[in-house]
């Protein structure tokens, strides 16, 4: 299988290449795969770079409820268009359980959990509260856990049924100031419900997954999709049988998709973009050495990484091609590629600095990622 062809063929399919100018936040998400959201920049960066999107359009669908942000593939949470809320709850439901068994073992009974759930759903149905405003609503509903429970991370009984509600989508957070790159939330009844309705099983909304992983980023390999799917082997394998998979050298591509694949043509223009480090061409397979020249994976800015980007991507055609981060003490952004700049390389680079500070003002990778923590690697990328 040729390299670049694959890259280039991912960069299509992934809308990187231009095509899916003028379309929404959830056409975009619904046709190149759902957003990876961690308080970071990513689902406005991953747009702006797919379709041009102004962080006031992406906010705009987010608060017409065209996408939200919700626990879906291995209850890890996603930007989703509204499509696929179903989908992407069902998902999540066999992973949204954590802080419960953590309670439990800390002496919380199903009954308490029960009465604390009921008592949320009752404070949130009136108006959107904060996770402070709902403690105060309910009082004794919720209780502290003590200092062991803070050495497991659960200070209360709260998050037990924050996470329970928002799995079975009776209850939705909503950002307090309507951005995605910030976390501090708003809980807020859901109705309708977008599971009430819901006859589907567990296997067919794996199987639903894998449809859209394949479509997102094929070809790919059954391991790939278990890897982003969080099923088990056995499980990943049932998924993908009914889609009948069409062989594409040592990977899998949905049958529609054949033709146009090998009828697909390596474009011979240079094509920059700036996107994020959890940008789902990267994040979907999160397999470095397939997005890099072998050479370039040597560079010390990688630091010896496989998996996971120190920094966001340039890519060209698919092909990560330098790195980049921005610096809000200059508002620019510090950059280091892997060929000579070019005019047109430039260029990309100044339109995704306009675009993050006057839009943005930062971006972050995820929440956690301050303009300190990120100083080194704006230096090295500067040296």
């Amino acid at each position: 299988m040729n390299d670049t062809k694959l890259q280039t063929w991912w960069a299509h399919r992934q809308g990187l290449d231009g095509s899916m100018q003028g379309k929404s936040a959830a056409e975009v998400l619904r046709a190149t795969g759902w957003a990876r959201s961690v308080g970071g920049s990513g689902p406005y960066l991953g747009l702006f770079a797919r379709a041009g999107l102004s962080r006031e359009q992406v906010d705009s669908a987010v608060s017409r409820i065209e996408i939200h942000e919700l626990p879906s593939a291995r209850g890890c949470t996603y930007v989703l268009p509204a499509a696929d809320f179903t989908l992407g709850l069902k998902l999540a439901g066999p992973f949204s359980n954590s802080e419960r068994k953590v309670a439990l073992k800390l002496g919380v009974t199903e009954s308490e959990i029960e009465k604390l759930c009921e008592a949320v759903v009752a404070a949130v149905s009136k108006e959107p509260l904060d996770p402070e405003q709902i403690r105060q609503s309910i009082g004794s509903a919720v209780r502290s856990l003590g200092e062991e429970g803070t050495k497991k991370g659960l200070s209360s009984t709260l998050p037990v049924a924050l996470e329970a509600l928002q799995a079975s989508g009776d209850i939705r957070r909503v950002p307090v100031n309507g951005r995605l790159d910030q976390q501090r939330y708003r809980y807020v009844l859901w109705k309708p419900n977008p599971l009430a309705q819901s006859r589907i099983s567990a296997e067919e909304a794996n199987t639903q997954l894998a449809h859209r992983y394949f479509e997102w980023i094929g070809p790919a390999t059954i391991a790939e999709f278990q890897q982003f799917s969080g099923l088990g082997v056995k499980a990943a394998k049932a998924s993908v049988e009914p889609l009948r998979l069409a062989p594409a050298g040592d990977r899998w591509i949905l049958p529609e998709d054949r033709d146009a694949f090998e009828n697909f043509h390596i474009p011979k223009t240079p094509d920059y973009v700036l996107t994020s480090s959890i940008d789902g061409h990267v994040l979907l397979r999160r397999d470095l050495s397939q997005l890099l020249d072998p050479a370039d994976l040597k560079r010390p800015l990688l630091k010896g990484s496989v998996h996971d980007l120190p920094s966001h991507p340039i890519l060209d055609r698919g092909r990560i091609m330098g790195l980049w981060e921005f610096d809000p003490e200059t508002s620019t952004i510090a950059w280091q590629s892997f060929i000579p700049a070019s005019a047109a390389l430039k260029a990309a680079v100044a339109r995704m600095e306009a675009f993050v500070r006057d839009q943005l003002g930062d971006a972050r990778s995820f929440s956690l990622d301050s303009p300190k923590s990120r100083r080194p690697r704006i230096d090295a990328l500067r040296s």
